[in-house]
């Protein structure tokens, strides 16, 4: 049985939430007490989800191309009629990319990784920090990549992203630092999800060579960490960076 972490009666917004850690986050919260939007592209798979979660706690799905501002701007006031308010962040959506050489990589695929793991944070951020600013209460929590602290090769977008992602976090967590807001990030090793499906099984099996534990991280794991980071108990820590990479980086 898992640790209880109290949500009850917070409003969370978790992007990316239909599948993979981002609906393991989903569970963990609606087994916390948190009701939780899942902002996802693929509101199809998104409905599946929150109906097959609506026994544990209150869901809702909102589509949403969280690489559109004005999109991110229609969900937030979306989630804000169903529950009346957002405590809780997690910017979880993002893709893989190619892995190729850097001199090898498109452009258009630089430019669609950062917008999906850089920018849609950024927005997401940019969007809902007004409003917890406005309640004096919110827990953000961003997830970014141990390959945003060591980089990985033949996956420069990926890194660069997710290297962007943890400045972010420390930046905005330093601008909200005199609210009660905290804005912390994590840094997973590698899940088995479907993102492995974007990904050759040699960089599969480079991810794997690099973790001490000898496994990959398993989404439930990432969860639990999520779930203290976006509870009140996360009261002092703020733009900080959460390690989960099995042992790969330990700073």
């Amino acid at each position: 049985m898992a640790n209880k972490i109290d949500l009850e009666g917070r409003k969370a917004v978790v992007t990316g939430g239909a599948q993979g850690i981002g609906r393991a986050i989903v569970e963990r919260f609606l087994a916390s007490g948190a009701a939780v939007a899942i902002w996802d592209f693929d509101i199809a798979l998104a409905k599946r989800t929150a109906d097959e979660l609506r026994s544990k706690g209150q869901v809702v799905a909102i589509p949403v191309d969280v690489t559109k501002l004005a999109e991110i701007e229609r969900a937030r006031d979306e989630t804000v009629r169903a529950f009346g308010r957002i405590d809780i962040l997690v910017n979880n959506a993002g893709i893989a990319g190619p892995n190729v050489k850097t001199w090898d990589y498109k452009p258009e695929d630089w430019a669609q990784v950062m917008r999906v793991n850089l920018d849609s944070q950024f927005y997401c951020c940019r969007t809902i920090a007004p409003l917890m600013i406005a309640q004096n209460y919110g827990r953000i929590v961003n997830i970014a990549s141990i390959a945003g602290k060591e980089g990985n090769p033949n996956a420069p977008a990926y890194s660069a992203s997710k290297a962007g992602v943890i400045a972010l976090t420390k930046s905005l967590g330093k601008e909200l630092a005199n609210y009660d807001i905290a804005v912390n990030c994590l840094t997973p090793a590698a899940a088995r999800t479907a993102i492995f499906d974007q990904m050759t099984k040699e960089h599969i099996d480079y991810m794997l060579s690099k973790i001490p534990r000898a496994r990959f991280v398993e989404v439930d794991e990432i969860a639990a960490l999520a779930a203290f980071c976006a509870s009140a108990e996360c009261s002092f820590t703020t733009g900080a960076v959460f390690d989960i990479s099995g042992g790969r980086a330990t700073y």
